[in-house]
């Protein structure tokens, strides 16, 4: 797990340097020579399309979504427990909609044989991301719920903000 670990990361990290890289090549194409590519914009929001379903799975892994677990904290652990699995068991649910409609859709468009607007690449191609990011999704989920069910974890891992404010507020007073 470690390889799809990194690889996740090092994929995320090098769609963001790629589209940041797009975008001030074109800005200083279209103001210092006045020209410009013009799938340039089609391009970035592919690239940003990719970095995010698959970052949506790498906030996963890391505990980084937000949530609201004030009343959840206040659970015994074993109800906590019990109640994160079926909460993990639900993200799973509609994760596994979502896989299917978008199955559905990449297919229609590859069956229908469309092509992006200002590139020559078929649409399937471009929003294959949606099934294969949310198939990544749910095997995040996957590996939560068997932390839940091994004991490992007796609960979601969600990001605190107020702590971690807290804990840099701290940092900053000590000399």
């Amino acid at each position: 797990m470690k390889i799809l670990d990194h690889l996740e990361e090092w994929i995320v990290a090098s769609l963001l340097a790629a589209m940041t890289l797009l975008t001030f090549s074109q800005v200083v194409l279209r103001y210092v020579f006045n020209s410009g590519w013009s799938w340039a914009l089609e391009m970035t929001t592919i690239l940003f399309a990719f970095m995010i379903f698959i970052g949506i799975s790498y906030g996963v892994r890391k505990g980084a979504h937000i949530g609201v677990d004030a009343l959840v904290k206040l659970m015994p652990p074993k109800v906590r427990r019990v109640s994160s699995i079926v909460t993990v068991l639900l993200c799973m649910l509609y994760s596994g909609m979502v896989l299917y409609g978008s199955y559905q859709y990449v297919y229609k468009m590859w069956v229908i044989g469309i092509e992006l607007e200002d590139m020559p690449i078929p649409m399937w191609m471009a929003r294959a991301i949606l099934p294969f990011g949310y198939a990544l999704l749910m095997f995040r989920f996957g590996q939560v719920l068997l932390n839940l069910l091994t004991g490992k974890s007796d609960s979601l891992h969600l990001a605190d903000e107020a702590a971690d404010a807290l804990k840099l507020k701290s940092q900053g007073d000590q000399p």
